[in-house]
């Protein structure tokens, strides 16, 4: 019988990403709207790792399945590593918009020298039914651009500029931005974890 993994995210190009990047395993995704969970997971850790194991224990203890659940923050050296935790909060209205982050984001870096050196980071983490949970990480290197380019992704994709690819993050096609971005490296180092617990 194939292994079900419960994807704890509700954020639907979250979710898009996780099944591009775990596409290959012999495990069944599963996700929220499939076993009818709409969770409210307040994040308030203080660490990526402690955030992302919220919403893991939440959503295994309600589905009893295991779950992956990430945090990731977007970390700019001007603005001494902020937004970082608070990249989805930045805008403090509560109906803020993507559009409306990277708007703020630029105008906080506005008369700040350039290049804006940034990093995505995330920190994956699995819970698995006994209580136990197991985290991955990793970072993604580039800069901040003033003017958006691209429209796939979403987020701050489209300001983040990757030097060594000569594009933003929403210029790059899936499987482009499955080779390089802080989640692919944060699911490449689950890997093992995940071999592990589903004997893959």
């Amino acid at each position: 019988m194939t292994p079900a993994l419960l994807l704890a995210s509700e954020n639907s190009g979250k979710l898009y990403e996780f099944q591009s990047l775990l596409a290959g395993l012999p495990i069944h995704l599963v996700t929220p709207l499939e076993v009818n969970l709409h969770l409210n997971v307040p994040e308030d850790g203080r660490t990526y790792a402690e955030n992302a194991a919220l919403k893991a224990l939440a959503y295994s203890r309600a589905s009893g399945l295991p779950a992956l659940a990430d945090d990731t923050g977007l970390e700019v050296d001007a603005l001494d590593g902020r937004p970082g935790l608070y990249s989805h909060r930045l805008a403090a209205r509560v109906d803020a918009t993507d559009a409306d982050r990277r708007a703020l984001l630029l105008a906080l870096l506005g008369g700040k020298p350039r290049p804006w050196h940034a990093h995505f980071h995330c920190t994956v983490a699995i819970a698995v039914t006994d209580g136990r949970v197991f985290y991955a990480d990793g970072n993604c290197p580039g800069e901040i651009i003033p003017e958006e380019r691209g429209d796939h992704g979403f987020g701050y994709d489209s300001i983040f500029y990757l030097p060594e690819v000569g594009a933003t993050m929403a210029e790059l096609e899936d499987a482009v931005k499955n080779q390089v971005s802080h989640r692919w490296r944060a699911i490449q180092a689950a890997l093992p974890i995940l071999g592990e617990l589903f004997h893959l």
